[in-house]
């Protein structure tokens, strides 16, 4: 793998273990018992072309012979193998009446064009520190828009601003930014995309160092314009500074804050609204008991410790309108025993349907530095279809989705009811248009705005 291959978001995964998916040991249950992580077709077929029986396209066509399949784990050759992989009959058949990645998708008064959306990936570009957009943050997303995405989610837009990752961050903190955002909302709603925005506060992870500030992987000096951070409990992130525990006060501003935001951001023109709650900031802190160990009712048993997200959940959805969708992003595992997995991520999964929440944005890991994450094609895919099928809500799955057939054959297996393409969509922009030419969609079906027609593939 390039080192661009192994990054997800805020995330870096190099220098970190990549076992296999299998032998990860997940965290304790909220039962305590310890659980394990279910076993799925993936790993089910990837023994089976460990053991030799798979046979390759070719195979089939010189009389089948056995053992002769050749397989890849590597990333560069994940879509031919991929490609060779045998779908079972039934698998065939049910794909027939499963949505492809060009089908709209509505969720509630919201129609999205197609199954291809753009995830929320921070740019640190907010220059001025103000949380105000920039031209750089309206070619960024409208360009996407017009490369064919149905949604386009904006990075983390921090709801206070000591919320903030770096201080070059976005936000909606106040009244005032309102304004700049609506050119960008405008932009990519004409584009024909729905514009969605990320709502976060970074908690013991805010105040860190970027590309534009430098300490890069440091909390910030408060002469560099750093600032104290916060979190559930007096624990530090790795070598960063030791947050303050937030009072039961303060919490509940913080739920005011989230759902003003999300309020400010529907002003804006935002047709969906999505929650952060993984990847180790303060929602995915009160989250885990490795960073929440609070005894009052914000901590203490999966109840105690799901209960902000829950409230903000609840103020959010009542502080926008009915027809707009609530989004919540989660970290189906840490990675890390005793800390937060798969088991929990599915009750409260089926808690947060219950609570309004209309799609789950499974990704995983951002708790604990220093963690082995089985980085590899597909490697999330799994949680996703976990929490879909028992917590029987719609999911969208992440984690090095590069191959438009690769993304074609997650839907078609029912994993997931949307893909979300990151960093390949940093390098191509146009990612949808360039993969329905590779699936043999014709361009007359396809999103391309009338003035790239003439350049349609």
């Amino acid at each position: 793998m390039s080192n661009d291959d192994l990054t997800h978001e805020n995330f870096d995964f190099r220098g970190f273990d990549v076992p296999d998916l299998k032998a990860v040991t997940m965290a304790s249950s909220s039962d305590g018992e310890q659980s394990k992580q279910p076993k799925t077709k993936h790993e089910d077929a990837s023994r089976n072309r460990r053991h030799g029986k798979k046979k390759s396209k070719s195979d089939a066509r010189s009389k089948k012979r056995a053992g002769a399949g050749k397989t890849s784990e590597s990333f560069d050759d994940y879509e031919d193998y991929e490609e060779r992989e045998a779908v079972g009959k039934a698998d065939k058949k049910a794909s027939k009446d499963r949505p492809g990645l060009f089908a709209p998708m509505t969720l509630r008064e919201v129609t999205v064009r197609n199954r291809i959306w753009l995830p929320p990936m921070c740019t640190y570009s907010s220059f001025a520190r103000d949380g105000r957009p920039t031209p750089f943050h309206y070619q960024h997303y409208v360009s996407r828009a017009f490369g064919g995405f149905g949604m386009v989610i904006v990075e983390s837009t921090a709801v206070a601003p000591e919320g903030r990752i770096t201080p070059c961050d976005l936000g909606l903190w106040e009244d005032g930014q309102i304004d700049a955002w609506r050119w960008i909302v405008d932009g990519i709603r004409e584009a024909g995309a729905v514009p969605a925005i990320q709502l976060n506060h970074a908690g013991r992870k805010a105040s860190t160092g970027c590309f534009a500030v430098g300490y890069d992987g440091q909390s910030v000096p408060e002469e560099a314009g750093g600032w104290p951070t916060m979190a559930p409990s007096e624990i530090a992130f790795g070598g960063l500074r030791t947050p303050r525990a937030l009072s039961v006060d303060e919490i509940h501003g913080l739920v005011g804050a989230f759902a003003a935001a999300a309020g400010r951001a529907v002003a804006a023109g935002f047709q969906a609204i999505q929650i952060h709650a993984a990847h180790g900031y303060l929602i995915s802190q009160f989250l885990d008991p490795l960073s929440n160990e609070r005894d009052d009712e914000y901590g203490g048993d999966l109840t105690g410790r799901s209960r902000f997200l829950v409230e903000v959940v609840d103020a959010v959805r009542g502080a926008v309108p009915e027809g707009v969708p609530v989004l919540v992003r989660i970290s189906a595992t840490d990675w890390a025993a005793g800390g937060w997995d798969l088991d929990q991520t599915i009750a409260l999964s089926k808690v947060l349907k219950e609570h309004g929440v209309d799609v789950m944005d499974v990704s995983t890991g951002g708790i604990m530095s220093g963690v082995s994450i089985p980085v590899k094609p597909n490697y999330q895919v799994p949680f996703a279809e976990q929490v879909k099928s028992k917590a029987d809500i719609p999911v969208t799955a992440v984690g090095l989705i590069t191959k438009p057939k690769q993304a074609a054959k997650i839907l078609a297996r029912g994993e997931a009811d949307a893909v979300e393409i990151g960093r390949a969509a940093l390098r191509d922009p146009y990612w949808p248009l360039r993969a329905a030419n590779k699936l043999g969609i014709p361009s007359t079906e396809v999103p391309y705005a009338p003035q790239y027609v003439a350049g349609a593939y």
